[in-house]
Formats: structure tokens, C-alpha cells, sequence
């Protein structure tokens, strides 16, 4: 899913993520909320007029960037109190004022209000905060019920497995998570927030026989296309992650042969495309060396282009992962990526 974190995906129209292929997007209610609000984007229609985006919308409920507001935010059972970061306003978020606040916006899946913590964090604090997050969801998911009865058109809600990278604890809340409800699909949270990435790719494992197989999991802000393959085959469904337009911006575009910096002198004179099996606008139309020109002319193109190219990168990865698994060789298809992908020093400096 790209992320359009505040209504946009960074640099990109509407009509270029449909011409690529992407199916769903999101954006997050904290951000929302804040900036423009999320009652006057109600009143304007909801989101998916707002933005101009007639596909799938989820939103995510702002568990993480209130949780990373350090300093500026404390937690108590009934929520969190916090301060803006925009302009330094006292906010309180409760599992009920998100569900109000994700229903105002009008996404078609919304996450519940959850407790992140850093990804390396003890058992006690793990535990802590998994317990409080499943109190939460059953606040949620009584206050999206209440909600739903004036709404026409239905939201999905998705509760979030936490337990940090304690593996007993994951598997509590997954098992807690699935005793008391049916849901439509499942968030996994709490991963890419500072744990290595073995610790990912081993809490993936046992969360994904927990969860039942013929629902949707969701890999919350993870993006990077190695991790992606690894999730896949971890049994994940959807994935959301800012790098592609943050590294866009920056200058970094994936290729099938690693990552690189399109700002190095090397590519100065460089013809060839971005990469030579991509298929999106960019490579199709310009070569390394003009986009190189844009960027250290400050020429704004240059970041749509990488911007449009990152996410482009991504759609095909995963549709290229779902022919793989349709036709049987998603094992053989993952490894050759993978070994393919690491072959080359990533080349960011």
C-alpha cells in the first residue's frame, strides 16, 4: 500500500498510482486529525473524494506517531494525552476517539488504537503494553460497533497483534485476538520499530501460524523490498512503508540489483534507465544521467520521477510475488530475487 500519509502519496497524482497498478493506499488519522481535521474531511465527503482516490483506503488509527512523540505525550489506561507537534495543542486519544475520528475520515479498513513500544523493548514493558493494547481493542471494537449503526458504508476493522519480539507473547495476543472476534484481517504491529531483522523475520513465523490462513495480515510500516519478499514468504498480505517516496525524494531508487544513489558522479553520463526490467514512466522515457541533472539542479521533476519509480518498484515486486504463488515456485522466486538483490553493495553514500 502506498502511503498518502496526510491525503497524498508524496510527489505522485492519483492517476499515476492507478496507471501503475496500485490497488489500495493509506493515510493516518493522527496526521488527519491534526491538519486539516478530520471533521472537516467528513464534511468535504470523506477521503476517498477528498483525495480524489476511488480504490481501497485504510487508515491507520496514529498508535505510532503518538507513541513516538516522546516527551510530549502520556499514557494512562483510559488513553494518551499529547501535545501537537504542529503547533504544540493538547489532543487526547482514546480507543473511542480514534474509532470516531477513522469513521469521520471514511477509510474502508481501519486499524485499532494500539500501544507501540520500541522494538528492543523488555518482556515486562512488552507484555504491558500488548495487555493494554488488547484492553483497547475491545474498547475499539465496541465503539465501532455503537458507530457503525448510523454509517452506510461499513469500515473494517483490524486489531493489532503486539508482544514486541517475546515469541510467548505474540502468540497470546494472537490467540486472545482470534477468541474474541471474527475479524476480516489482522495487523501485525510492532516490528521495524529498532529490532534486528532476524528478530522480524522470526516473530513473522510465529505469528503466522497463529493467525488463520484465509485472512489478510497486515505488516505495519514495513517497505524496503527485501523485506517485503521475507514477509511474503512469512505469510504476510499487505504492507505500507514511506521509504519509497522518502528515499524518492532523497535520491535512492530500488533497483533488481540493489539500491543506488542516482547523485553519484558515476552516473553522470549514464544512458541507461533506472532499471532495465522496469516498466514505469521513468524508465521507459529517461536515462540515470538526466535524472541525475534534476536532482543536483534542485529541479522538482527529478524526486517525482525517483517517487514515481520507488512505488512503481514495489506494486510490480508484489504483483511478480503473487504470480510466483499462483504458479507454485514462490521458494525458487524468492531466493533468485533475494541473491539477486544482495549481489551488489547498497550504494547510498
Amino acid at each position: 500500500m502506498a502511503v498518502g500519509t496526510l491525503a497524498t502519496v508524496k510527489a505522485l497524482d492519483p492517476d499515476d498510482l492507478h496507471a501503475m497498478g496500485a490497488q489500495m493506499i493509506l493515510a493516518n488519522a493522527y496526521h488527519l486529525h491534526l491538519r486539516p481535521g478530520d471533521e472537516l474531511i467528513r464534511e468535504l465527503g470523506g477521503l476517498h473524494d477528498f483525495m480524489q482516490w476511488d480504490g481501497p483506503i485504510l487508515t491507520d488509527s496514529g498508535g505510532f506517531q503518538v507513541f513516538s512523540l516522546e516527551g510530549l505525550r502520556t499514557v494512562s489506561e483510559d488513553g494518551v494525552e499529547f501535545r501537537s507537534h504542529i503547533d504544540g495543542s493538547l489532543h487526547t486519544f482514546t480507543p473511542e476517539s480514534v474509532m470516531q475520528i477513522e469513521q469521520n475520515l471514511g477509510a474502508d479498513v481501519i486499524m485499532q488504537f494500539d500501544h507501540v513500544i520500541p522494538g528492543q523493548s523488555d518482556e515486562s514493558a512488552a507484555r504491558d503494553a500488548s495487555d493494554r493494547s488488547l484492553r483497547w481493542l475491545a474498547r475499539c471494537s465496541a465503539e465501532h460497533a455503537r458507530l457503525a449503526q448510523s454509517v452506510r458504508s461499513p469500515q473494517a476493522l483490524f486489531p493489532i497483534v503486539q508482544g514486541g519480539i517475546h515469541e510467548h507473547l505474540r502468540r497470546d495476543a494472537a490467540r486472545h485476538i482470534r477468541q474474541i472476534g471474527d475479524w476480516v484481517g489482522y495487523g501485525v504491529g510492532g516490528l521495524s520499530v529498532g529490532e534486528a531483522k532476524p528478530d522480524m523475520y522470526r516473530i513473522l513465523e510465529v505469528v503466522d501460524a497463529e493467525l488463520p490462513e484465509e485472512r489478510p495480515r497486515y505488516l505495519m510500516g514495513v517497505g524496503f523490498p527485501e523485506d517485503l519478499v521475507e514477509g511474503v514468504l512469512r505469510g504476510v498480505d499487505l504492507f505500507d512503508c514511506v521509504a519509497p517516496t522518502r528515499m524518492g525524494r532523497n535520491g535512492a531508487a530500488f533497483t533488481r540489483d540493489g539500491r543506488l544513489n542516482i547523485k553519484r558522479a558515476e552516473f553522470r553520463t549514464d544512458k541507461r534507465s533506472l532499471d532495465d526490467e522496469c516498466d514505469c514512466s521513468a524508465c521507459r522515457r529517461f536515462s540515470r544521467a538526466y535524472i541525475r541533472h534534476l536532482f543536483v539542479s534542485d529541479e522538482i521533476l527529478g524526486l517525482c520521477l525517483l517517487s514515481l519509480h520507488n512505488v512503481h518498484f514495489l506494486v510490480r515486486l508484489m504483483r511478480d510475488a503473487r504470480d510466483a504463488i499462483r504458479a507454485g515456485t514462490i521458494s525458487a522466486w524468492s531466493r533468485d530475487w533475494l541473491a539477486r538483490y544482495h549481489t551488489r553493495p547498497v550504494t547510498t553514500e
